[in-house]
């Protein structure tokens, strides 16, 4: 019959997720896992510059605090651009192409960070390129997330989404765990690499294994793409898929999600650095207490995302049966209470402080997995079909413009200015949520 499913083929004929006759959840679900570990791979790529950026210096980089703020916010920026164009892929390569072809391109700026720390005469102009060319690991996000959504039905469409974008981000953390921890001893196979000195207290640092931990791994991604997946019959040319703009929900919803992923992007690839600068061994308290006393940013950089990104991938099933739109408003209100209590400790008096501003960065971070486990479920309930997967890629790639934003910001107008800056943008992002989405009666309820 015509409408027969068929999936002996690379491309899934008949495929309609709305149909149970013409869907195969073991398809769909393991299309999910493979890619959603390959994304795992690129927020690892995406951070690895905030992994390594900290301790730089450690090794005989001369850099100021300015250029090391540069040095993270580069892959926001890059990661942004690299999302336009990803967005639009997914109807043109189809899923097995685009997986497999991302999986590799993490591979460039893995291998160029490894070499690059290498010499500490390395120019800091190269040490912008290759943190441009880390962003590819953000960048495919916005392929991924629309061509998963293919695989499902709506009434999936939040735990699947939300386990996705929530394992993914688990790589901002990730990153930021590993990388240290691997720095400290020599890998296996690469032992014979020397290490290099750490100019604060005379020891080794393996710096190059943050960079090469995660290599295996993301040729084991492409294998597995290129094996296992399929795509499906979905197709649109560039000038369907730009219909999205006339839509005015396509931009409350950028608004709503630059708030949820933006901040928590953002917030997650200044941590250490802010940590460092403001109560650690870069800030005034260096003058007058034990450097070793104080805290260091390497130590909890990897908290935020942990949270924020577990947070996300737990409330899909809860998005899926109360709706996103009342956890988009709860988590815009407690990221608005959080950032304006983070806030208030950025000029401490004493580094015991240190604890206060942490709880409250921490449930900022708690709170934006409400948010974005909500906007993600909004998308495909609001929008029709092929538009919410453009949408989804669109305000995906918006948002991954945080971390530049936050790091261009920090570094211009001080930490205090930007904290208060995001409060003000939170309370409008979560007022316009209520009124079009999470009140009684909202015109777009979802």
């Amino acid at each position: 019959m015509a409408t027969e499913l068929r999936t002996d083929g690379r491309v899934l004929e008949n495929w309609n997720p709305e149909n149970e006759e013409t869907w195969d959840s073991k398809i769909a679900w393991r299309t999910l896992w493979v890619s959603t570990f390959a994304l795992t791979i690129g927020f690892c790529t995406w951070y690895l510059v905030s992994a390594i950026a900290p301790v730089l210096n450690d090794i005989g980089f001369d850099l100021t605090k300015g250029q090391l703020y540069w040095l993270t916010a580069i892959p926001g920026l890059a990661c942004g651009l690299f999302r336009l164009v990803f967005m639009f892929l997914p109807p043109v390569i189809g899923t097995r192409k685009l997986v497999t072809m991302s999986s590799l391109l993490f591979l460039i700026p893995m291998f160029g960070w490894f070499f690059a720390v290498r010499d500490t005469s390395t120019p800091f102009w190269w040490l912008l390129v290759l943190a441009f060319l880390a962003g590819i690991g953000g960048g495919v996000f916005s392929g991924f997330m629309p061509s998963t959504g293919y695989f499902f039905p709506k009434r999936l469409s939040g735990t699947a989404l939300g386990l996705q974008a929530g394992i993914g981000n688990l790589g901002m953390s990730l990153i930021q765990f590993v990388g240290p921890w691997v720095m400290g001893f020599g890998l296996l196979g690469l032992s014979f690499v020397t290490p290099q000195t750490n100019n604060s207290d005379g020891g080794t640092i393996y710096v190059h294994n943050a960079a090469a931990v995660f290599i295996p791994w993301a040729i084991i991604a492409a294998v597995l793409s290129w094996t296992l997946l399929k795509d499906v019959p979905v197709k649109a040319n560039f000038r369907q898929q730009i219909d999205i703009f006339g839509n005015k929900n396509t931009w409350i919803l950028t608004i709503a999600y630059l708030m949820a992923f933006g901040a928590f992007s953002g917030f997650s690839a200044q941590f250490g650095l802010l940590i460092n600068n403001i109560y650690g061994r870069e800030s005034a308290f260096a003058e007058t207490f034990d450097p070793a006393t104080l805290p260091a940013g390497a130590s909890f950089a990897f908290l935020g995302p942990l949270i924020g990104a577990g947070v996300r991938a737990l409330w899909g099933p809860l998005c899926d049966k109360f709706g996103g739109a009342i956890w988009t408003f709860i988590g815009g209100v407690g990221m608005t209470v959080c950032t304006a209590g983070a806030a208030l400790f950025l000029n401490p008096s004493h580094p015991d402080q240190f604890w206060w501003f942490l709880g409250f960065m921490l449930g900022m971070f708690f709170f934006s997995g409400f948010a974005n486990a909500g906007t993600f479920k909004q998308m495909p309930m609001i929008l029709p079909p092929r538009q919410s997967g453009g949408v989804i890629g669109w305000t995906g790639a918006i948002a991954a413009f945080g971390p530049f934003i936050a790091g261009m910001l920090i570094s211009s107008v001080g930490a205090p200015g930007f904290f208060w800056g995001c409060v003000v943008f939170f309370i409008i992002a979560t007022t316009l949520v209520w009124i079009y989405y999470a009140r009684p009666n909202a015109p777009f309820p979802g």
